[in-house]
């Protein structure tokens, strides 16, 4: 009989296969997205060296913290705000890690709006 998966398991288990295939690096670091219910958090990662080289959150951005963090338009700001950091590093192309989320809602908002400030998938 097949056991029944928790929706968390099921997210546990894409994030896993997903890890197995994107690995950022120096040129190419992953950009890695975390949701809550609250807020959102975006990373570009160096897998090679173990490195956190730029991070945002809804928590602040531009110095101000999001009224609603957990929307689509604050998903939006979070993705212009990654891709101008990013531009600052010098980084123009990124590897896409959504960590088993769906791309849908503040994921694909988020990634639309990195695409439309300048960065690379």
């Amino acid at each position: 009989m097949a056991r029944h998966m928790s929706r968390a398991e099921r997210r546990r288990r894409v994030h896993l296969r997903g890890r197995a295939k994107v690995l950022g690096t120096q040129e190419r670091p992953r950009l890695c997205v975390f949701k809550s219910l609250k807020h959102i958090y975006v990373q570009l990662v160096d897998d090679s060296a173990s490195r956190t080289l730029a991070t945002v959150s809804s928590l602040k951005v531009d110095g101000k913290k999001l009224p609603n963090g957990g929307n689509v338009s604050a998903a939006r700001d979070i993705g212009t705000e990654l891709a101008a950091k990013a531009s600052e590093l010098g980084i123009k192309r990124v590897v896409f890690d959504r960590n088993g989320n769906l791309y849908t809602g503040r994921v694909k908002a988020l990634a639309e709006a990195a695409r439309k400030a300048g960065l690379e998938f």
